[in-house]
């Protein structure tokens, strides 16, 4: 088990002591495979981007650092299921949606659909947009006629 101390301090900032008397101001948790392995390998990083660890999964770490671990991630990994797609255009290789979701209406603009837009079956989309927020389609043939034009011209 790995004996790293997570907590926030700030309450908003992650930060993390290492047995070896190594602490880090800043953490940010980031999945290294979240389509294909979701809850697997999850990568630490420190405030400039540089690894810290890997850690294999959650398990790996004490009750209060996976406690602050899956606060930190839930806030990172945040989804927001789309009802209806009510614009959508792409220019200059960008894709600008406005989108009702299940929080409201949303606008969000995604990058190379290629990379951005994984499909996990034949009817459920996920989109990543340039800020890192998921928007997830569960069934595209539930969407309304108007919804599915959009989607359709842009994939």
């Amino acid at each position: 088990m790995n004996t790293a101390e997570l907590f926030f301090e700030p309450k908003d900032r992650l930060r993390m002591t290492l047995p070896e008397d190594r602490s880090y101001l800043t953490v940010v948790p980031k999945w290294a495979s979240p389509i294909s392995h979701p809850s697997r390998y999850l990568c630490l990083l420190d405030g400039k981007g540089t690894e810290i660890m890997l850690l294999p999964d959650l398990d790996s770490v004490s009750p209060l650092a996976r406690q602050a671990l899956e606060t930190e991630i839930q806030r990172r990994y945040l989804t927001s299921m789309i009802h209806k797609i009510t614009h959508a255009k792409v220019e200059f290789g960008a894709t600008y949606w406005h989108v009702i979701t299940e929080r409201g209406e949303r606008e969000l603009v995604t990058q190379s659909l290629q990379e951005n837009a994984q499909w996990l079956s034949d009817v459920h989309l996920v989109l990543l947009d340039v800020d890192g927020n998921r928007f997830e389609i569960a069934n595209i043939n539930e969407l309304d006629p108007k919804s599915k034009q959009y989607l359709e011209a842009i994939l």
